[in-house]
């Protein structure tokens, strides 16, 4: 479902209520792939309910550049939306997900392989609401950047 960024505390209070555990991660998830998938399965064994913060349009093209993202924040939540893995999304277009962090309060916050907690700014934020932070391993030569460079190898 996707939750209003207004009644994501809500939400998160009825869940936590309800004796679930919340998993939290966030991106641009621009153009979905293997690597993603993996990534939000192994997110989502972290706890019940695994919630994702979408970078606004307006976030990925000040993140990525001019020319992302490839697909509208209304498609990309779409397509999390149909993985089973994905419960909710909540689109945030701040340059971190640290304020809507201290508004979902998750239990587990997850985050690529490629930060480290010292070098992830959400990180403190996790922690000073209970929670813990879990870095996971990206897959190997899968990422959107690449599936765009592919594309544009073929095309010229």
């Amino acid at each position: 479902m996707l939750i209003d960024r207004k009644d994501a505390a809500q939400v998160c209070e009825d869940l936590r209520r309800q004796g679930k555990q919340i998993v939290f991660t966030n991106g641009c998830f621009d153009i979905i792939h293997a690597g993603h998938v993996r990534y939000l399965t192994t997110a989502k064994n972290f706890g019940d309910v695994l919630i994702v913060g979408l970078n606004t349009d307006d976030s990925v093209k000040r993140l990525k550049g001019a020319n992302r993202p490839i697909n509208c924040q209304d498609d990309r939540a779409e397509v999390l939306l149909g993985l089973k893995v994905v419960d909710h999304v909540i689109f945030f277009g701040e340059a971190t997900a640290e304020s809507l962090i201290a508004e979902v309060k998750p239990n587990v916050y997850v985050k690529g392989g490629d930060y480290t907690l010292a070098t992830l700014p959400e990180a403190k934020i996790v922690q000073s609401c209970g929670g813990r932070v879990e870095l996971v391993n990206l897959v190997a030569g899968r990422s959107t950047t690449n599936v765009i460079e592919k594309i544009q190898a073929g095309l010229k």
